[in-house]
C-alpha cells in the first residue's frame, strides 16, 4: 500500500512534466530519430563484445592452463590478430551513429512539419558530413561520425529541418510552368535551401577552424571535457561520474568525454595497488580502474537493474528492449536502453538515471575500505562481462557476489519510477484502444 502510494506521488509528479516534454515536437524528433539507430547499435555491440574477449593475457600460464583458459587464449590471439576486421561492423554501425542519427532526427522533425521526410534526412546528412569529417592530406577523420559527433548530429537535423521549413512557410519557391513534372520541380525548389544550409553551417564550421584552429565537432567536444583537477577525490569523482551521465540525458556520449579522465586515474592508482601488493603493504588506493568499472556496470547510469525490470515488464515493447539490451549491458554496453527505451530526454528515468551510480560508488569505495571486498590491483580487459571484470579486477570472488547486490540494489532504485511510465504506457494503449 505503502508502495503504491510513493508511486502514485510519483506520477503525479512526473507525468505532467513528461508529457510537457515528450510532446514537444523536437525532443520528439530526438527521441524517434535516434530510434532509428537502434538495430545497428544492438548489431555493433555483439561485435565489440566479440573482438574483446574476457580474459587477461598477461596473467595466462600455458603450462599451468586448463581446456577452457586455452580456449580464451586461443580467442583473445585471434582477436588481437583481427582486431580490426572483426571490429569492422561495429565501426560501420556505432562507429556512424551519429550519421543515422542526424538523418533519423530530420526525418522525424521533417515528418512532423509534413515537408519531405526522406529529403530532409539526406540534406541534414550530407551537411553533417561537411561538418564532421574534415580532409587532410588525401585522409578523412572519421572521429565525429560515432558517438562524439551525436551532439553535432542533434543541432544539425534539427536546424536544417527549420532552415527548410522556413522556405516552405515563406513559400520562396521558382514559379514553374504547369507543364513541369512535379519531381522535376521538387528537385528544383530543393536547390537553394540545400545551397543556404551548406553556406549557413559549412560556413559556420571554417569559421571554428580559422579562429581556434578546431572544428566545430572538436570545439563542442573540447569545451564538454571536464577539469581532471578534481577527478583523484571520491567526491570529484562523483561529480564527473554525474556529469557524464547528464550528457547522456541529453544524447551526448557523456562517458567518451570523462573516458580520458577517470581511465586514466583508475590505470595508475590500480597499478599503485598492484607494488603494494607485491612489496606485502596494505593496499590504499581506492580509487582505482574497478570504481570506474563500477561507474559503468551495466552501462551509463547502472541501468541493469532497469533491464531486468524491463524482461518483467507488462508492455510488450518493454520487454523486447530488455531482452535485446540484456547481453550488451551486462558488458556494460547499454545504448540500446538509452537510446531505445529511451532514457534520453526522459525527465521520469532521469532521476534514477543519475543516483544510481552514485549510491553503488559510495557502496564500494565503503566496501573496500573495510575489506569487504578486493581492492582493484589489476587492469582488466574493457567490454567484458561484469562478473568476469568484477573477478579479474581483484581475483576476488567477493567482489562478483558484491556487483550482484549492486544490480539488485539498480533494480531497486529503478522501480518506482519504471512503473510510472510502465503505467503511463498502459494507459496510453488503453486509450488508444
Amino acid at each position: 500500500m505503502e508502495n503504491s502510494t510513493i508511486i502514485t506521488k510519483l506520477n503525479e509528479v512526473l507525468s505532467p512534466v513528461a508529457a510537457k516534454i515528450g510532446n514537444q515536437r523536437h525532443l520528439k524528433a530526438i527521441s524517434s530519430g535516434m530510434m532509428f539507430g537502434l538495430p545497428f547499435i544492438v548489431i555493433g555491440s555483439f561485435f565489440l563484445i566479440f573482438a574483446n574477449p574476457p580474459i587477461n593475457i598477461d596473467r595466462y600460464n600455458p603450462e599451468t592452463a586448463n581446456f577452457f583458459m586455452k580456449f580464451m587464449a586461443g580467442w583473445k590471439d585471434f582477436a588481437v590478430a583481427n582486431y580490426d576486421l572483426i571490429t569492422a561492423p561495429y565501426n560501420l554501425t556505432m562507429g556512424i551513429i551519429g550519421l543515422i542519427s542526424v538523418f533519423g532526427i530530420a526525418f522525424s522533425l521533417s515528418s512532423e512539419y509534413k515537408i519531405n521526410p526522406s529529403m530532409n534526412g539526406m540534406v541534414a546528412s550530407v551537411i553533417f558530413l561537411m561538418v564532421c569529417t574534415p580532409v587532410s592530406e588525401g585522409s578523412i577523420n572519421l572521429n565525429y561520425l560515432g558517438t562524439n559527433g551525436l551532439f553535432v548530429a542533434i543541432i544539425i537535423g534539427l536546424l536544417v529541418v527549420e532552415v527548410n521549413r522556413f522556405f516552405e512557410v515563406k513559400n520562396i519557391k521558382l514559379k514553374l510552368p504547369d507543364t513541369v513534372p512535379p519531381m522535376v520541380a521538387t528537385f528544383i525548389n530543393t536547390l537553394v535551401p540545400l545551397l543556404t544550409n551548406i553556406i549557413l553551417f559549412y560556413g559556420i564550421n571554417l569559421i571554428f577552424l580559422v579562429t581556434t584552429k578546431k572544428i566545430f565537432p572538436e570545439t563542442v567536444m573540447q569545451v564538454l571535457t571536464p577539469a581532471t583537477n578534481i577527478a583523484g577525490s571520491l567526491g570529484g569523482f562523483l561529480l564527473i561520474v554525474t556529469l557524464g551521465n547528464i550528457l547522456w540525458l541529453f544524447g551526448i556520449n557523456g562517458s567518451s568525454i570523462i573516458f580520458p579522465i577517470v581511465f586514466t586515474l583508475g590505470m595508475a592508482q590500480t597499478g599503485l595497488n598492484a607494488e603494494q601488493m607485491a612489496n606485502g603493504e596494505t593496499m590504499t588506493h581506492l580509487m582505482n580502474l574497478q570504481m570506474f568499472r563500477i561507474s559503468v556496470l551495466g552501462g551509463a547510469g547502472g541501468t541493469l537493474g532497469l533491464v531486468i525490470l524491463m524482461m518483467r515488464s507488462k508492455v510488450s515493447e518493454y520487454r523486447t528492449i530488455g531482452k535485446l539490451s540484456l547481453i550488451p549491458g551486462i558488458c556494460s554496453i547499454n545504448e540500446p536502453v538509452i537510446f531505445g527505451l529511451p532514457i534520453v530526454f526522459n525527465p521520469i528515468l532521469a532521476i534514477p538515471f543519475l543516483i544510481t551510480p552514485i549510491v553503488s560508488l559510495l557502496l564500494t569505495y565503503f566496501a573496500q575500505s573495510i575489506g569487504l571486498i578486493g581492492v582493484g590491483l589489476i587492469v582488466d580487459p574493457s567490454f567484458t562481462p561484469f562478473f568476469a571484470q568484477a573477478y579479474l579486477s581483484s581475483m576476488d570472488w567477493r567482489n562478483v557476489v558484491f556487483c550482484l547486490v549492486l544490480i539488485l540494489v539498480s533494480a531497486v532504485i529503478y522501480y518506482p519510477f519504471f512503473k510510472v511510465m510502465e503505467n503511463n504506457k498502459t494507459k496510453l494503449v488503453d486509450e488508444d484502444l
